[in-house]
């Protein structure tokens, strides 16, 4: 089971596509609230209805937890004391994580991308410090980062392949980008 955490002023974009093309490949993804509200808003008005809360949620069956950028998704993402919590006891796991955009800025801050590489949207590489190396997409022991919402089918694209296998991912790829 894969989760991805909403937060209001997360980025549409990166969220929505990478649930869509992560369910086109029969992945188990949960859309999941931060908040005590279903319904949250990104960073352009659009509104979703989550799959659950943070609080009714213990996360046992996950595989990877996923985090999208945006602003202020990103800052919110980060303040959480429980995902925060959960972030780090997941990479203490050697279980998966992936963010995009300004979120891998919420793993670098708890210290999670120390020993990997990372990369991040323009403006947020302070807080990746030494693992910032810049890129598009970089996959790196179990973390996987993306630049932003223009690289967020290549970011789905990659969790797919980790979770299904490359050839799952190209299928997808080949029916969703044509």
């Amino acid at each position: 089971m894969v989760y991805l955490f909403l937060a209001d002023g997360f980025e549409e974009t990166e969220a929505l596509a990478t649930v869509d093309l992560l369910r086109r490949a029969g992945v188990d993804i949960c859309t999941v609230s931060i908040s005590e509200c279903e319904y949250v808003t990104g960073s352009h008005g659009v509104t979703v209805k989550s799959d659950c809360l943070f609080s009714t949620k213990d996360f046992a069956d996950a595989d990877m937890l996923v985090l999208p950028g945006g602003m202020p998704g990103t800052k919110n993402l980060g303040e959480h004391a429980g995902l925060c919590a959960l972030l780090k006891q997941f990479n203490a796991d050697g279980k998966y994580l992936a963010a995009i955009c300004a979120a891998p800025s919420v793993l670098g801050k708890l210290g999670i991308l120390e020993g990997k590489q990372a990369t991040c949207y323009p403006g947020f590489e302070q807080a990746l410090g030494d693992s910032f190396i810049g890129g598009v997409l970089v996959e790196s022991k179990n973390i996987i980062t993306a630049k932003g919402p223009g690289v967020a089918f290549d970011f789905a694209l990659a969790i797919i392949s980790l979770l299904k296998g490359e050839a799952v991912a190209a299928e997808v790829a080949d029916a969703a980008i044509i």
